[in-house]
């Protein structure tokens, strides 16, 4: 079952790494979504993959452009999350050079993707199981709004459309 507004964001643990060694992200951390969104006014945007072109050519430039828009509605994050390592992430955010401004958290079970019931199964591409394209805000931990991208497209999930929803 896909979550839907009014929904209270399962818990589940995802990694993330926002600083560097010589050559890699270090060892990522454990994060909570639970406790992480406790409070706060998140901006949440899942895509298929790091380093896919639509994500990183669309997705990711999008909500930097658009970072202090959402921050004058009172956004306090705004969170990128793909079923890939904590590693994968923070080498791709910080490519990016969006370390520090968006979370890079890394869904590598598929735990949250699971539990959100926004799976895509793209094992015939060669890329296993994925999480669906989408936006979502939430406010302490409940879905105020969503928005799931038909498969392959990108229409719904962009920062211009939740900042639009978000009042």
């Amino acid at each position: 079952m896909t979550i839907k507004i009014g929904d209270r964001i399962p818990d589940a643990t995802l990694s993330e790494s926002t600083e560097f060694g010589e050559f890699c992200p270090v060892a990522p951390a454990n994060i909570s979504v639970a406790e992480a969104m406790k409070g706060k006014r998140i901006v949440v945007f899942g895509l298929p993959g790091a380093f896919t072109p639509t994500c990183s050519a669309k997705h990711v430039p999008g909500y930097l452009a658009n970072l202090d828009a959402l921050k004058a509605k009172k956004v306090d994050e705004v969170w990128c999350i793909a079923v890939n390592d904590g590693f994968v992430m923070a080498a791709w955010g910080q490519s990016e050079k969006a370390i520090g401004k968006i979370r890079f958290l890394g869904d590598g079970s598929a735990d949250l993707t699971k539990k959100l019931g926004l799976e895509l199964d793209l094992t015939g591409g060669g890329m296993g199981l994925r999480m669906k394209r989408f936006s979502m805000f939430v406010d302490d931990g409940v879905v105020k709004q969503l928005n799931v991208e038909a498969p392959s497209k990108f229409e719904v999930s962009n920062a211009e459309t939740i900042l639009g929803q978000i009042s």
